[in-house]
């Protein structure tokens, strides 16, 4: 018998034991990230699918995984042969709630982990079982399988330079008692992990990439407490932090005895673990009161992100001036080439995400990894997507390049460039001030709609300053997210398209929301472009540029060019001087 299904008749034994009809996996920890440290890994460790997005119901005699588009390919290949089936979200498979009701008796009991579902994730899906099935929040039964199960991570703490954070840590938190008693409110808890760096102006590595450490935070007007391990504070004095430390299993306790008054939190960052304390107070909720802050960066966080993406660009030209792509070579050794040049800069700390290499076919598939037992040579004709980033002392890159290996053809050529086309559209756009990302998104759709193609995931995502490489609130795709893009705001622009089977495009800069001009009819925002990474010449096809486009394309090569010749390895300027040179209309 798999592992897995071991594991799957374990849960079905206490399931049994305690009366439940099914158990609800979501994926997620106490502080509902979007990517977890292995001890929350729990829909890996019962299902063996390893993406970052999906739900797993467990029931007495099914085991069922839904996921996105982004991960059907994976998910089917990681499942295989294990007694779980895959069904695909937005598609017309049913969703997890439909197969509830078509599948289990009227009041089927399901249990939750209390600390790994949200107070809003939680009322919303009892709602819409409505009386089909009851939802129970349960505490433990992992826990009774995971006989391993790792503990809680306690990694070092490190105080971010003020020259990178711009503001101190007090300050932050006298910005956030003005606003609660904006809204009439005196305390407010936290738990979103990155908020929790960013106004704490801490930084460690419990989660992969992610340079947050698992804590929650307690603001009143005469009370800032974070509760944390102490033993990450190894070298500073508690007493200089503007705030108290108290440990992480005390908060239930603590925050219960020092909520008094009316409060706010964020039900879809808070988990049921917590309810009953909200509960036991008037509170208003919605998104965290830091979150919009963290989003706007200051003068000297935007600084210190663009100081990052040329420190970030210098690495990827040295490494794409030394990589023969008229050889032979494999995609996890285009990664570590990539990450050995990065660690050559001296800010360097180490990638923002987990970098995608995705040659020919492997491109297709939006989250590729190449894996030590698992990854595709590269050589011969071929599209190569390769989607990588780093965390540095001032900021956080993130950079998407198609490179072309041999020769290609002339619908790869044409695909790249609609590709291009939009990325271009969405980042040289002006705006109205106000205008939400959604609004903007066609930008980046309209050429490959016009072929008849598209992409399906989100366009751009924020992007913290030494912090997560996804940032909310702001995005720009189809989904009606009703935040404006304002000065200050880091987000993506990526455009892709993706053939399965043969080959992925996608190009990715990161641009700085800023202020740009105020007319009789109002105040326009534009994009400052923060990656200097030239595109990929050969596989552009000026048969479908305009005049402008290609005016776009080379002033920003010249600038490239001039941000970095006289930084870039000594025998890496040719390749600068050749892959920034004009391209003309043939």
């Amino acid at each position: 018998m798999k592992e897995t299904d071991s594991r799957v008749e374990n849960l079905r034994r206490i399931l049994e034991e305690r009366g439940f009809d099914a158990y609800f996996v979501s994926g997620s920890d106490p502080h509902q990230g979007e990517y977890v440290a292995p001890r929350w890994r729990t829909r890996y460790f019962i299902s063996g699918f390893s993406g970052s997005a999906g739900q797993v119901l467990v029931t007495r005699k099914d085991a069922v995984l839904w996921t996105d588009s982004r991960y059907f390919i994976q998910a089917e290949k990681e499942i295989g042969g294990t007694c779980f089936t895959m069904l695909k979200q937005e598609t017309d498979d049913p969703d997890m709630v439909d197969w509830i009701k078509s599948n289990l008796g009227r009041g089927a009991r399901i249990a939750v982990e209390d600390s790994e579902i949200s107070i809003s994730a939680f009322e919303n899906l009892e709602k819409k079982l409505g009386t089909d099935a009851v939802l129970v929040p349960v505490s433990g039964i992992m826990d009774e399988i995971w006989k391993a199960r790792p503990g809680v991570p306690e990694t070092p703490v490190v105080v971010m330079d003020l020259a990178y954070a711009g503001k101190t840590s007090g300050d932050k938190i006298a910005s956030v008692r003005k606003a609660l008693e904006e809204k009439g409110c005196s305390w407010t808890f936290m738990a979103s992990l990155d908020d929790i760096a960013w106004l704490t102006n801490l930084r460690a590595d419990d989660i992969m990439y992610n340079p947050v450490f698992y804590s929650y935070f307690f603001i009143s007007m005469d009370r800032a407490v974070l509760f944390t391990s102490k033993r990450r504070f190894e070298g500073l004095d508690l007493a200089d932090l503007p705030f108290e430390v108290m440990d992480y299993d005390q908060v239930c306790d603590v925050v219960s005895s020092l909520a008094c008054g009316k409060g706010y939190y964020n039900p879809e960052r808070i988990v049921m673990t917590f309810k009953g304390i909200m509960d036991g107070n008037p509170c208003s909720t919605g998104a965290d009161l830091t979150t919009l802050m963290k989003a706007r960066k200051n003068v000297l966080e935007m600084e210190g992100m663009r100081k990052a993406h040329f420190e970030d660009a210098v690495a990827f030209v040295n490494f794409l001036a030394h990589l023969d792509t008229s050889g032979k070579t494999d995609e996890l050794e285009i990664e570590r080439r990539l990450e050995d040049e990065r660690r050559r800069r001296p800010l360097f700390l180490g990638p923002s995400f987990a970098t995608i290499a995705g040659f020919r076919e492997n491109g297709a598939m939006c989250h590729y990894r190449a894996l030590e037992d698992d990854f595709k040579v590269v050589e011969g004709n071929g599209l190569l997507v390769l989607d990588s980033g780093g965390q540095y002392e001032c900021g956080t890159t993130d950079i998407t390049r198609t490179l072309l290996f041999g020769e290609a053809g002339e619908e790869e050529k044409r695909d790249y460039t609609l590709v291009l086309k939009g990325h271009l559209a969405l980042a040289f756009q002006r705006f109205i001030k106000g205008t939400r990302g959604v609004q903007l998104d066609v930008l980046a759709k309209q050429f490959l709609w016009q072929s008849g193609q598209s992409f399906f995931h989100g366009t751009g995502h924020g992007v913290g300053c030494r912090l997560n490489v996804h940032e909310g609130p702001m995005r720009i795709s189809s989904a009606l997210i009703d935040v404006p893009l304002e000065e200050g705001m880091v987000i993506s622009d990526e455009p892709g398209l993706y053939k399965e089977g043969r080959y992925g495009i996608r190009i990715e800069n990161l641009l700085a929301v800023k202020d740009d001009v105020e007319t009789e009819f109002g105040r326009f925002m534009s994009f400052e472009v923060l990656t200097l990474v030239p595109y990929e010449k050969k596989l552009i096809d000026t048969r479908y540029l305009s005049d402008i486009e290609i005016n776009a394309i080379n002033s920003y090569h010249k600038w490239v060019y001039e941000e970095l010749k006289d930084h870039v390895d000594e025998d890496a300027l040719p390749y600068l001087e050749n892959a920034t040179s004009p391209i003309v209309r043939k």
